[in-house]
């Protein structure tokens, strides 16, 4: 394999060669230190995978004059991916349906396997059943493999049958965590040709919180599952050339401000500069000053923000936690030596040109919080009193939820353990430290342990009605907090670990008390949840609680004191003790100081090295699975978990895919910000949904559901559950929320699903009409692929998330796009038309198209769109009717 621009260099005794970017940029006279270092990565990368002289100057041309080229298409094939369980099992459930197809198109079972390394992580399936005692950790952990055995023998067998992928097992901690502590090497040693070659380490993930890795100083980001499994099997992601975004940091943070705070802020920022799709870069004074942990923080939020990536350039700070967490000295030297030569450590003294810079001064930040639907929506705490209120009252929509002032007083007496209670507007019920942005952070994580131990000492107590728990992202959290002596008045407070995985922020937050269930179904009253998390999403972290905020630990601990979002924790006290003394929260506040000891002292490598000593098999559960040897999946006819999707029969059998695009009717007509948790939801299954309709039809008890993100390796489950959000808003439903629409040809309201069926019984094709941002939030495949399954064939919409549009395009679903000054509303439309898209056949990137509605009374009207193909190969998808039958098709021979 040859590399251009080759330079050599040694490292104590050994000799490595690298892609020499200052040789390329000599090249091309262009001066390095004017590209950002994200773009650098990107130069590379095309370096080391362009395939001849001509691809190589044409490659380096336009990422060297990136400025130049935005959008112009970019071929970047990562170093490696990244999968947890909820993206990860759909991802081997489409590996082992192709092999089986592979097969039958007379291929060897090894033609399918991942080419490159995969890492697949479970930690996205235990629920928090149990909560708020010593027991509940274990039986959480034992309900988990009681209600997944069927996925966890299918990664077994993927873990056996395909080289290349290793399989990390439950309860070891949270995906990004584990990433970025243990399995990032930063930079990669590769032998080629009989030379050891050095480059950076870059990593596709099918979570969106991927880009938590940019912290470390290494480009990745999340992508859908389905480009996931193409880049696997040897396929290059490619997309237009980006914008890059420099935001300086300048001045530090004041005294009692955390890294919560900062990344929320720079959420709400960077959301109001419509930074999606662009890569943003970090950088100056204020930079400098962050741990690696605060930068993976703001990292991590980066698909909150919209960004493809939120990059972190390596320096110093990168060299000393990767120490910090027991990686090898030798391979930190190479790493360092690696990084400095080849211009890809952070120099302040760079003259770096971006397409804007953002300021964000550090020494302006405020305790906040985010919500009550979106993580964008920053609320400072002083602030959040007010805002809740005032969102009660507000027009139903991503900021209220269109509620009369009597809603704020309202109450509901019921019984609980035994004794009288009130449940009132704004009762916080679920208080949760969870989520991979916030406890990788030791700061943040000792902050909220100082503040328990202040609050036991006070006297302060929890109320009954909060759920309370605490989901470390990796083992050693638990290890650092125990040396310091801080646990037990964690779970005097009942934050008591519940498991070691994703929890509250996936929806996976489990059941409240029944009583409180009760209670809220019959009162429909509006209460909170606060958790340290990412997402808190319309239905997402329990589908009964309506508002849910975004905080640091410390105020997860400070509102489950508080117990009720009204309370203005700035002025109000916190709570009363047993003696009748007034607290308030600067009482319990611990000092940045008090937190910077306890870090210190505590925080150290062997707690990294302890963690990850037996992280394949440290989990005996895990050990015991025993699985049949065989190169193909023998899947399971009667299986509610595991079903052979049938992307590939149309192909096996030798039928062409005609794709028509006349007379469509609207499934779904959605307004502004429909997340994939409304397109394909996570959490919790209801029973009276069409899913849980096919479940139970199926034997499959209501205790036994399960939720939607453990079922995704089911279509049938799946295609049932789309636009199965509780809150859904289609306003083709007459008012009803959640999964229903108007069957048009009779105008009977019944359920997505039902109607999707009858218009399949008559050939009729489907369309959704969406707002701006549609399919913001996690990358969530089955979003794109639900929708395929259903029968729509285009979607309609102001604007996309780049993931989503990128995951409709490679499962054959046309994005289309308003033009800028045009909207549903603006046009009249209504949904009750029927569409034909005047697609050519050999469309461009982003070309105009003509529409044609038909009204219900038969008048027709005539618009243009944009055809969100963004590149070229975008159009190759598109007409192999998805990415993976196109792969098949290549390696079959087909022409």
């Amino acid at each position: 394999m040859r590399h251009f621009f080759n330079s050599k260099l040694r490292v104590k005794k050994q000799e490595y060669e690298y892609c020499d970017l200052e040789k390329a940029a000599e090249e091309f006279r262009t001066d390095l230190k004017k590209i950002p270092y994200s773009i650098r990565v990107v130069l590379e990368n095309v370096i080391r995978n362009s395939k001849s002289e001509e691809e190589l100057r044409i490659n380096v041309s336009k990422v060297l004059n990136w400025k130049e080229n935005i959008n112009s298409e970019i071929e970047f094939y990562p170093s490696r991916i990244l999968l947890q369980d909820y993206t990860g099992i759909p991802c081997i459930v489409d590996l082992a349906s192709m092999r089986d197809a592979a097969v039958r198109l007379g291929l060897k079972e090894s033609k399918i396997n991942p080419e490159i390394p995969v890492d697949l992580i479970i930690d996205h399936s235990v629920q928090i059943d149990m909560a708020g005692n010593d027991r509940a950790a274990i039986g959480n952990t034992r309900l988990e493999f009681e209600r997944n055995m069927e996925r966890y023998q299918m990664l077994k067998w993927a873990q056996k049958e395909f080289s290349n992928l290793r399989v990390v097992p439950p309860d070891t901690g949270i995906v990004h965590q584990i990433n970025i502590e243990y399995l990032s090497p930063v930079v990669i040693e590769k032998k080629i040709e009989n030379a050891l070659f050095l480059q950076p380490d870059s990593v596709f993930g099918t979570d969106s919180h991927t880009t938590m890795i940019n912290g470390l100083g290494v480009l990745g980001w999340g992508v859908g599952g389905i480009e996931a499994e193409a880049c696997m099997l040897g396929e290059p992601s490619v997309f237009p050339m980006p914008e890059v975004i420099g935001v300086r940091l300048i001045n530090r943070m004041p005294a009692g401000v955390v890294a919560t705070d900062l990344a929320l802020e720079i959420t709400h920022v960077l959301r109001e500069n419509h930074v999606v799709g662009k890569f943003v870069e970090y950088f100056g004074e204020g930079y400098e000053s962050l741990s690696l942990a605060d930068r993976a923080t703001i990292a991590n939020m980066a698909p909150e923000y919209g960004s493809t990536c939120g990059y972190c350039p390596p320096d110093a700070e990168t060299l000393r936690y990767l120490e910090l967490t027991g990686r090898n000295p030798e391979e930190i030297e190479k790493i360092s030596a690696y990084l400095k030569v080849n211009h890809l450590f952070y120099d302040s003294n760079d003259t770096v040109e971006y397409s804007k810079v953002i300021e964000v001064d550090l020494s302006h930040l405020m305790t906040s919080l985010s919500g009550p639907k979106r993580p964008q929506d920053l609320v400072p705490m002083d602030q959040l009193a007010k805002s809740f209120e005032h969102a009660i009252v507000s027009p139903m929509g991503n900021h209220g939820f269109g509620l009369g002032e009597d809603e704020l007083e309202k109450e509901y007496v019921f019984e609980l353990d035994g004794r009288k209670d009130i449940l009132k507007t704004g009762d916080v019920l679920i208080a949760a430290i969870t989520s991979c942005t916030n406890t990788s952070n030791p700061t943040v994580l000792f902050g909220a342990a100082l503040m328990a131990k202040k609050a036991v000492e006070k006297g302060l107590t929890v109320s009954p009605k909060v759920k309370t728990s605490f989901a470390p992202g990796s083992q050693a959290v638990t290890r650092y907090l125990e040396s310091s002596g801080l646990i037990p008045y964690l779970e005097k407070l009942g934050f008591h670990i519940v498991a070691y995985g994703c929890t509250t922020c996936i929806g996976n937050s489990g059941p409240l008390k029944p009583e409180i269930e009760a209670a809220l179904k019959v009162s429909n009253l509006v209460s909170g949840a606060v958790l340290s998390g990412n997402r808190n999403f319309e239905g997402r972290i329990h589908p009964l609680i309506k508002a849910n905020y975004l905080g640091s630990p410390l105020l997860v601990i400070a509102y489950a004191l508080a117990g009720n979002l009204r309370i203005n924790l700035a002025v109000d006290p916190i709570g009363v003790n047993a003696d009748g003394e007034k607290v308030y929260l600067d009482d319990i506040w611990p000092t940045t100081e008090e937190i910077d000891r306890q870090v210190r002292m505590y925080v150290t490598s062997e707690s990294y090295r302890k963690a990850y000593d037996e992280v394949y098999s440290g989990n005996q559960r895990w050990n015991d699975i025993v699985i049949t040897g065989s190169h193909t999946y023998n899947w399971e006819e009667n299986s509610t978990y595991i079903a052979n999707p049938p992307y590939f029969e149309d192909l096996t059998a030798g039928k062409e895919t005609a794709v028509h695009l006349n007379n469509l009717k609207v499934l779904a007509k959605l307004g502004d910000s429909v997340t994939t948790d409304h397109i394909s939801p996570a959490g919790t299954i209801a029973v009276n949904s069409s899913a849980g309709a096919y479940l139970q039809e199926h034997g499959v008890e209501q205790k036994d559901f399960n939720s939607y993100g453990s079922r995704r390796g089911n279509h049938h489950v799946m295609l049932r559950g789309t636009l199965a959000n509780t809150r859904l808003h289609n306003e083709l439903a007459d008012g009803k929320e959640g999964s229903f629409t108007r069957y048009l040809p009779t105008g009977e309201i019944m359920s997505i699903y039902d109607a999707s069926c009858l218009y399949r019984q008559n050939g009729t094709g489907l369309l959704i009409l969406a707002g701006k941002d549609y399919g913001m939030g996690s990358s969530r495949d089955w979003a794109a692929k639900g929708i395929k399954l259903l029968g729509v064939r285009a979607v309609i919409a102001e604007s996309y998330e780049r993931i989503h549009r990128s995951n409709l395009v490679m499962m054959g679903v046309l994005p289309l796009e308003y033009l800028s000054h045009q909207t549903a509303a603006t046009l009249g439309l209504t949904g009750e038309e029927a569409f034909t898209v005047h697609l050519p056949a050999n469309p461009g990137v982003r070309e105009h198209v003509q529409v044609t509605a038909k009204r219900p009374d038969g008048r027709l009207l005539e618009f243009e769109v944009v055809v969100r193909f963004d590149s070229e190969a975008d159009i190759r998808y598109y007409q192999n009717d998805g990415i993976l039958p196109m792969i098949l098709k290549q390696r079959a021979g087909f022409d």
